[in-house]
């Protein structure tokens, strides 16, 4: 990857974390996870936004459910940690102060 792609996909997986974070059940679903990323300045694909919620999952920061092509991620304690700042995951945008 470019170094301008590495730091979209960091940014893209750090607006993720934060965008569950905010939720009352701390879960959302892919679909509605792609339209806020674009409200946030991003446009991934469809498989972007997948991706990045397997590599989320396999880091241990949202548990993901596969509902008929549907993704629904929830956040896990470790990922509401990197959402804030309090950890740092290699791969994921760090949070600004």
């Amino acid at each position: 990857m470019s170094n301008f792609s590495t730091f979209l996909a960091e940014d893209r997986r750090l607006v993720i974390l934060r965008v569950l974070a905010e939720l009352p059940a701390y879960r959302t679903n892919s679909f509605l996870l792609h339209t806020l990323l674009a409200k946030w300045g991003h446009e991934p694909s469809t498989d972007q936004v997948k991706g990045d919620l397997a590599w989320l999952r396999e880091q241990q920061l949202v548990t993901v459910d596969d509902v008929e092509g549907v993704y629904i991620a929830t956040l896990t304690t470790r990922g509401a940690d990197v959402a804030a700042g309090r950890a740092m995951v290699p791969g994921v945008k760090r949070p600004g102060a």
